[in-house]
């Protein structure tokens, strides 16, 4: 196995990305880079993470801003729970370490929002010390050069592939042995049609030698998507719009939208006209028109939004739950991406 690593450590060295997180061993930033890399790709991800940075360039900073500020900063991004996460992190760090990041895994895995690979990676990568990191990358590459037919995605499966790791993992240098391994995993042993025939260890792939790439990893589980219908209200009032924040637990949780409500079905235009709405107690809205249909996609959802613009009289009771904002202040708020669509449509 140790020349099977060797070449992987020569191919990294060869092929590796230059990408701003590489260039520092401060666990603060290594710790951002992955938490924004845990579902986005890394030509979006590395610009999230230079904002990201010089505007909270420590812990203490992070630590120090609003709520909104953090999501804000993230908005577009997805997965708003790892902002929020971090900023509570955060917080927890400068209250229980004096805002020096902590150095060793036990304490790092603490931390709201990591787990054993994060706190894998920034201590092997931060601190030199010999954790190995099982991300997507590498059960991808070791299920295929191994043969592994364990699910990934059980416990035997994560324990089998973690002691794995822990064999071959570098006691000289993890930090680099962990970026080599996945980085072998993200440019060539990829998802979906891999290179094999140009690939240096395919002469030692069970995978390469029995063309049974898209076989693995193996995978007990499969994700279904449900439907959500979203419909919006752009209530107008002079130079003003109404917002309301989503305080349930559910997607985009802390984010402020335009006012909603939410059916199970596709309603009717007409449907829509009579709907109750809950944010209005007393009065009717002038309803003016229904805009286009949008998709949007996420992991396990998939949304349906319309948005219904309307006109609020002075007589018109609205709930508690609505703020009323002036138009040029709107995007002081940190709004799901679906909104922001919508609101940069129709209001320039």
């Amino acid at each position: 196995m140790n020349n099977l690593i060797d070449e992987i450590y020569v191919w990294y060295n060869n092929n590796k990305r230059e990408l701003p997180w590489r260039n520092t061993t401060d666990p603060y930033k290594i710790w951002i880079s992955e938490i924004i890399l845990q579902q986005t790709r890394v030509a979006q991800g590395t610009e999230y993470y230079l904002h990201f940075v010089e505007k909270f360039p420590t812990v203490q900073k992070l630590a120090q801003a609003s709520e909104n500020e953090v999501l804000k900063v993230w908005q577009g991004l997805g997965y708003y729970s790892r902002a929020r996460n971090l900023h509570t992190a955060a917080k927890y760090i400068l209250n229980q370490f004096n805002g020096k990041f902590p150095d060793n895994y036990e304490d790092i895995l603490k931390l709201k929002g990591i787990g054993e690979y994060t706190a894998a990676a920034i201590t092997s990568i931060a601190f030199n010390l010999p954790y190995p990191t099982v991300d997507g990358n590498i059960y991808r590459f070791l299920s295929r050069y191994f043969g592994i037919e364990t699910p990934i995605d059980t416990g035997k499966g994560k324990k089998e592939f973690r002691e794995l790791s822990g064999e071959l993992i570098s006691e000289s240098d993890p930090g680099f042995h962990n970026q080599a391994l996945m980085e072998f995993g993200a440019l060539q042993c990829i998802p979906k049609s891999p290179d094999c025939k140009n690939c240096l260890v395919m002469h030692t792939c069970f995978a390469a030698k029995n063309n049974a790439a898209e076989k693995f990893p193996v995978k007990t589980k499969k994700g279904k998507q449900t439907k959500r219908y979203f419909y919006y209200y752009l209530i107008n009032s002079n130079d003003s719009v109404y917002l309301e924040k989503r305080t349930k637990n559910d997607i985009w949780r802390n984010l402020y939208q335009l006012p909603m409500i939410e059916s199970k079905q596709n309603f009717s235009d007409k449907e829509l006209l009579d709907a109750e709405l809950p944010f209005i107690n007393d009065g009717h809205l002038n309803l003016k028109s229904v805009s286009k249909q949008k998709k949007h996609i996420l992991s396990h959802q998939v949304i349906f939004a319309k948005v219904i613009i309307a006109e609020i009289n002075e007589d018109v009771k609205t709930s508690d739950s609505l703020i009323r904002v002036n138009k040029k202040d709107i995007y002081k708020f940190a709004v799901p991406k679906l909104v922001e669509q919508f609101l940069e449509e129709l209001l320039t």
